[in-house]
């Protein structure tokens, strides 16, 4: 897509992930760098925000948009309706006949066959 100046940008939505992107480091840091928890640490996490929030804009500028749970719910909920549906075969618009039996699907006798041993 193109840039466009008049998408919206979501600003709360970017800086709510990267505070909470900064809550789970700094335990991470916390429990990784328990003796060595130097200033350098948190300020890399703090300096990462400015540049999280502005490629975010600049994405959000080219029309990319990260689906909500709220998206991905109703996503899963219409891929499981489709699923309970039957099965259509694309090009007629009937269900699909079961396909013949195979010896690898024991279509046939689930027996083996009987074959003379060689002595």
């Amino acid at each position: 897509m193109a840039w466009d100046s008049s998408r919206p940008v979501p600003w709360k939505r970017l800086m709510r992930d990267w505070v909470l992107y900064v809550g789970i480091m700094v335990v991470v840091f916390l429990i990784i760098y328990r003796d060595r928890v130097t200033p350098g640490l948190f300020a890399g996490l703090f300096i990462s925000g400015p540049m999280f929030v502005a490629i975010g804009a600049v994405l959000a500028k080219f029309g990319y948009t990260r689906k909500t749970m709220k998206d991905l719910k109703a996503e899963s909920a219409v891929r499981a309706s489709e699923k309970q549906a039957t099965p259509v075969a694309a090009s007629t618009g009937r269900p699909r006949s079961k396909p013949a039996p195979t010896k690898r699907t024991s279509g046939g006798s689930n027996r083996p066959s009987s074959k003379q041993r060689r002595r």
